[in-house]
């Protein structure tokens, strides 16, 4: 495999901007610094949400020299992967930490790609940006024959691909935030929107229900919305309609009489500390552990979800996921149980929002 390069002057140029847009933070972290050697760079201390800010701009800026990033929740900064030795100065220039690592996302890409063309249902597959490879991780499910398939050809990938086993089955979480119901289903709110039309609405997952359905916030209640838009699986949200007037407010149940105010939707980044709010097992926290994860469900494969160490159970499917005041994800599916742990995906709040054209109140 052969490594893209940047032209120097691309990226220290790049760089300015980068500072410009992190001056700030990066002068009060530093101002208390203990005094270091000439050449020794301190990166910048960050919360969760600043990294993820941070590290879409470094993608989206440097390209193809960014080999993806996570989040140091310990030291609290952001840890890039960098290609090319000319990139290592604009990462660290950001306020991040700079990492060199053998291989590019074009690269990874062509891996994921070939995993894609032998996973079986119970599989998901994700760019880990910790190990720099592609992290192919099977369910309960997947036993005899067809787990030793899956091994032999993630092994045939070389170190560019690694492999896992979780208990329990990758599966949706739907018996049948707040509860909500349809006919023969409950679910979770994820969080409210204001839709492209200007009216109030909320985001839950598109494997909930189908466009159409009507949904109460009790069982057998009164309707108080209709779902306009459902998508699952390939993505995995749902936009429902209020009907009349409602109290729509931007926030999360903490299910001990307070709410959390939420003011933004944010991207998801590795090493993230969030926390998850469903009405089956009520508040919960934990870790995120890879993005743009594809999932192969039982009904089919979901992309581009965040996987993380939250656990959750059936009905707490779209309910929301969020770091501090930021919306991050809908909760989708997984493997386990608040009692024993497992393995949670949700789907980027970002995405849905885009794909609905609504916004946050």
């Amino acid at each position: 495999m052969t490594h893209r390069r940047t032209s120097n002057r691309r990226l220290w140029a790049a760089s300015a901007g980068i500072v410009a847009l992190v001056a700030g933070t990066f002068a009060v972290a530093q101002a208390n610094a203990t005094p270091t050697a000439p050449d020794e760079v301190i990166p910048t201390v960050l919360s969760s949400v600043e990294a993820g800010q941070l590290a879409s701009t470094l993608v989206g800026t440097l390209d193809d020299a960014v080999a993806g990033s996570y989040y140091d929740a310990e030291a609290r900064t952001l840890v890039v992967n960098v290609v090319d030795e000319s990139a290592r100065a604009a990462v660290e220039d950001s306020g991040a930490e700079a990492r060199m690592v053998r291989y590019s996302l074009d690269e990874l890409a062509e891996v994921r790609s070939q995993v894609s063309e032998f996973a079986v249902p119970g599989t998901a597959w994700t760019v880990d940006p910790v190990t720099n490879t592609v992290k192919v991780t099977v369910d309960g499910t997947v036993q005899g024959e067809a787990r030793a398939a899956v091994e032999d050809s993630v092994a045939a990938l070389g170190d560019a691909a690694t492999f896992e086993t979780v208990a329990g089955e990758f599966q949706p979480f739907v018996a049948g935030g707040d509860a909500i119901f349809s006919s023969g289903a409950r679910c979770s709110l994820g969080f409210n929107v204001t839709t492209a039309a200007g009216t109030p609405g909320f985001l839950t997952a598109g494997h909930c229900g189908e466009t159409g359905s009507t949904w109460s916030d009790e069982a057998g209640g009164a309707t108080i919305g209709t779902m306009t838009e459902s998508e699952f699986p390939g993505s995995d949200f749902a936009l429902v309609e209020y009907e009349g007037e409602v109290d729509a407010p931007s926030e999360v149940n903490l299910y001990d009489g307070t709410a959390q105010e939420i003011t933004g939707a944010a991207e998801a980044v590795v090493g993230q500390p969030v926390q998850r709010s469903g009405s089956t097992t009520e508040l919960h926290d934990g870790v995120v552990t890879a993005v743009d994860v594809s999932v192969s469900y039982p009904q089919g494969t979901v992309e581009g979800t965040i996987q993380t160490t939250v656990c959750a159970e059936p009905g707490d499917s779209g309910g929301a996921l969020f770091a501090d005041g930021e919306a991050v994800g809908l909760t989708s599916g997984g493997s386990g149980d608040c009692t024993s742990g497992g393995t949670t995906f949700f789907y980027p709040v970002t995405d849905a929002l885009a794909a609905v054209g609504a916004t946050l109140p």
